[in-house]
């Protein structure tokens, strides 16, 4: 096959702030333009201005095309990165390529036209450091366009499953958002936050020296999956997503010793796993890799293979009500009802007061019990001060970050330092698949 190209969502917005800072051709109004100019949603139509705000044009869309095919840069400003996560933030970020502005829901859809390598280029050093080890990012350069080929090559697109009723709401999150476009540009598909990330040559290396590989299974290319510290154990695909077993997404055990007599399945052994920290790949404490892995945002979040929080009674009755809907009263227990084979919990019942309710999968737990999203959803709970049947105080204590099916990215850095190789990395985490050029 020949290489694909992409189309990126990057950002959605009321106002847009683009500089071009090549010449570009704008075919709807068959002029070339360059320097900083703004776009804006009024009245169902996205308008062009230039930087005294007077209107150049206006219509249902609006197309830059690159005049110059070997430059071809524009930057755009306040785009938001890490959204709903607790590192939330703007950056002013730089691109390639061809950028359109679409009318969607109301806002401003900036959507990027680019090649699958150049995409790439900025992908593995968005995920992670770009000075990162070259053989790191190769595993990832892999397995980013595994992702995004199995993707844009899939004739059944998976959609959000929902089922709520007035006992349980169980959803997991698919790929429902993007109508206009192949992959966003967060962490809701992968991370692309432009060319300026992409800053040494061992990123240009990594994915020259891929070129076209992609993870392969069953006679198809692999939808690989990947979280930042699986917490140990690996979760199977199917108790974060649809149920499917897919036998490439199915636990491993994050370190060299393979055995192991707990079953995070079942609570007791759940809670000696938590608690307790074994010699896993992804249990880095070394500050000096976890700097040459890890993007600065990232950086900031240094208890991830272990970790707690603690919420009052008030505070966190409050924090359910405001993002469940849902008015429990005081919250007298939380109690997991399933958990999969990471113990990572994918249904869970809330008993308050006034109300029992059941949330599923992994990643609505995780958004109901904080105000971004908690670490992970393999968690256990201390009750403080109970008095008449009611906790006055809640601590979690979790363990790993993200949903953990995959690649885990901190194990996987770690076993590179450790002397593996990124085939070997990737054998490791992915079950039974092997490395195919395509293109």
């Amino acid at each position: 096959m020949e290489e694909p190209q992409l189309k990126v969502g990057i950002c959605a917005a009321k106002n847009i702030s683009i500089n071009l800072l090549n010449e570009y051709y704008i075919k709807n109004i068959g002029t070339t333009l360059f320097g900083r100019y703004f776009l804006r949603f009024n009245n169902d139509s996205v308008e062009l201005l230039d930087s005294g705000d007077n209107l150049i044009h206006k219509g249902e869309e609006i197309s830059f095309h690159p005049s110059i095919k070997k430059e071809n840069t524009f930057e755009i400003e306040d785009v938001i990165i890490g959204i709903n996560f607790h590192w939330e933030k703007k950056e002013r970020q730089k691109f390639n390529g061809n950028i359109k502005f679409i009318i969607e829901n109301d806002n401003l859809r900036a959507i990027n036209t680019v090649k699958i390598e150049d995409y790439l280029l900025s992908v593995i050093s968005s995920e992670m450091n770009a000075t990162a080890p070259v053989e790191y990012l190769k595993s990832h350069a892999i397995i980013s366009r595994s992702w995004v080929v199995s993707r844009i090559a899939s004739e059944n697109q998976k959609d959000m499953h929902f089922i709520e009723n007035d006992e349980k709401r169980i959803k997991w999150y698919g790929r429902e958002e993007h109508i206009n476009f192949d992959v966003c540009a967060d962490d809701h598909c992968q991370r692309y936050q432009g060319i300026t990330r992409a800053c040494t040559s061992a990123v240009k290396d990594a994915i020259d020296e891929t070129r076209g590989i992609v993870l392969y299974s069953n006679n198809a290319i692999c939808d690989a999956r990947f979280s930042k510290c699986c917490g140990g154990v690996s979760e199977n695909f199917e108790n974060v997503w649809e149920d499917e077993k897919i036998e490439y997404l199915s636990t491993i055990i994050d370190s060299e010793d393979q055995s192991t007599v707990l079953d995070l399945k079942i609570e007791d052994d759940a809670r000696k796993w938590i608690t307790y920290e074994s010699d896993s790949f992804c249990n880095v404490k070394d500050k000096t890799l976890l700097s040459k892995i890890l993007n600065d945002y990232d950086y900031t979040t240094s208890n991830f293979y272990r970790w707690e929080i603690e919420y009052s009674q008030e505070e966190l009755s409050n924090l359910l009500l405001e993002r469940s809907g849902i008015d429990f009263g005081e919250i007298k227990r939380i109690i997991p009802l399933k958990r999969g084979v990471s113990g990572r919990i994918y249904e869970l019942q809330v008993d308050g007061t006034k109300k029992t309710f059941i949330f599923g999968k992994e990643l609505e737990i995780r958004k109901v019990l904080s105000k971004s999203h908690l670490y992970s959803s393999a968690f256990i709970v201390d009750y403080k001060k109970i008095k008449k049947d009611i906790p006055q105080g809640f601590i979690f204590k979790g363990s790993g970050w993200g949903h953990g099916v995959g690649l885990c990215q901190i194990g996987a850095a770690s076993m590179i330092d450790k002397g593996y190789n990124h085939e070997e990395v990737l054998k490791h985490y992915f079950n039974k698949s092997e490395l195919k050029r395509i293109y």
